[in-house]
């Protein structure tokens, strides 16, 4: 196995959604940390591995890899030891392949309206549109588990990985009402309870959690 070195930072949820794959796999890895709040990502050094300055990067033996989706995949298809994490069988992957589409244009989306005007541009004001857009993604995300426990089906799969990670970060501003999205809150605490998840992804979020407190943000 060649070298594995992950560049990011803790707060990121693609960054996290890499740490639980790459634990889960077992892998052992360098992490580089990579402080977007200093500029660090548009050094020329980094610029160098990823010309569009976003983390993470996965370096694998010198070769250099960007977009977690892409990483997460990559990785289990050289490093699994079975493809129940991202599977080979075409329907299968399909449905895996969708809900990574779905976390990487409504998820993302709907998050950087949020975050982007509270993180870059120190508005606090968030309007209450974006956070009904942000239940509605619950509510995909509760039709999603009805096929199964997981996001895909009946097994845990890098789609897990990528959802858990941005939906830890989300929850600050819009708790799950189990209630209303029963599946989706079972959902979470079956993920909370990988041996690895607390390490990989749980306290990485706490932090970026209470940096978000901090900004003493408002819902309008």
């Amino acid at each position: 196995m060649g070298k594995l070195t992950l560049y990011g930072i803790d707060g990121s949820p693609p960054v996290r959604s890499v740490f639980l794959t790459l634990n889960a796999l077992g892998l052992e890895f360098h992490y580089k940390i990579v402080n977007l709040l200093e500029k660090e990502h548009l050094t020329p050094e980094f610029l160098k591995i990823n010309p569009l300055h976003t983390v993470p990067v996965l370096e694998d033996d010198g070769f250099f890899l960007t977009d977690s989706h892409v990483i997460n995949s990559y990785l289990v298809s050289k490093y699994g030891k079975d493809d129940s994490l991202y599977p080979k069988d075409l329907q299968k992957r399909a449905i895996v392949d969708q809900r990574l589409h779905y976390d990487s244009s409504v998820i993302a989306s709907t998050g950087k309206s949020i975050l982007v005007p509270l993180l870059w541009e120190n508005k606090t004001e968030i309007p209450q549109a974006r956070i009904d857009a942000l239940e509605g993604v619950y509510k995909s995300l509760n039709l999603f588990l009805e096929s199964g426990d997981y996001l895909a089906g009946d097994n845990l799969t890098i789609a897990d990985f990528h959802i858990t990670a941005a939906l830890t970060g989300f929850l600050v501003f819009l708790p799950v009402d189990a209630t209303k999205y029963p599946k989706l809150a079972a959902w979470i605490e079956r993920i909370k309870e990988l041996p690895y998840y607390k390490a990989a992804n749980g306290n990485r979020a706490a932090q970026f959690i209470a940096f978000i407190k901090s900004k003493n943000f408002t819902i309008v």
